[in-house]
């Protein structure tokens, strides 16, 4: 059962080796993706995380942020010592180094093409809901647009702070049907690669509740951080 959900964006600049000066717009948003994981680690230390890219990833996987500048070194599972992969994507590397904030067992990934229909999302988010009995928690990472303003890292457009914005509001009222009615192809058009892990997230079901969602955009792209928690369903398991 998936107790509890984490939202999370995946910029290298969350790992503090990566960062030259201490930047308080970056320190903001490590501050917020540490404490949504750590919530997380606190409900299940057994995630899933739901990324976007493509093929399959292995349950001992290990990697490094050396092709970002740093030989950071994280692994998927604490209690593997894998081969370190050079070529493990981004998210995947982020998912591992999160893992380690938080002090969570292991992170199986599922890798979801970021133009994979809203229709594929739900339908992969149930079979996720419906494939654990024992207690997990899901890690989704997303980045929002990266076309906000004049600092955004690719060409402004106006239409990203009302889509970013709409995103946000769905995440707060822990709306699954709305993430799952997000505009896909306006979404294609703002660059936005979490779309797809985000509707993963609302295919799991209902019953959600919000336990905090942040909307930043330092650096002009959209960073979502929330946690959702079913609380009363892990009660009725306990109990």
């Amino acid at each position: 059962m998936i107790v509890r959900a984490a939202v999370v964006p995946y910029p290298p600049l969350l790992v503090p080796e990566l960062v030259v000066a201490d930047v308080p717009e970056v320190s903001e948003v490590r501050r917020a993706c540490v404490a949504a994981v750590r919530s997380l680690a606190a409900s299940s230390r057994r995630w899933i995380a739901v990324a976007p890219g493509f093929g399959e990833v292995a349950g001992d996987a290990a990697g490094s942020f050396r092709g970002f500048g740093v030989d950071v070194r994280v692994r998927l599972n604490e209690n593997t010592e894998g081969d370190f992969d050079p070529e493990l994507p981004l998210p995947i590397l982020i998912a591992a180094w999160l893992r380690e904030q938080a002090g969570a067992q292991v992170v199986s990934v599922q890798l979801v093409s970021p133009s994979a229909t809203g229709a594929e999302c739900r339908a992969l988010g149930a079979r996720l809901a419906e494939g654990e009995n024992s207690p997990v928690g899901l890690l989704v990472l997303g980045d929002g647009s990266p076309r906000h303003g004049e600092r955004a890292p690719l060409r402004p457009d106006p239409r990203a702070p009302d889509f970013d914005n709409e995103v946000h509001t769905a995440f707060e009222n822990a709306d699954t049907e709305a993430l799952l009615g997000l505009d896909e192809g306006l979404a294609a058009d703002l660059g936005v690669p979490g779309r797809a892990a985000w509707q993963v997230l609302a295919g799991t079901g209902s019953g959600w509740r919000c336990v905090t969602s942040e909307l930043m955009v330092p650096f002009g792209v959209g960073y979502h951080v929330a946690v959702w928690d079913r609380g009363h369903l892990w009660d009725r398991v306990v109990s």
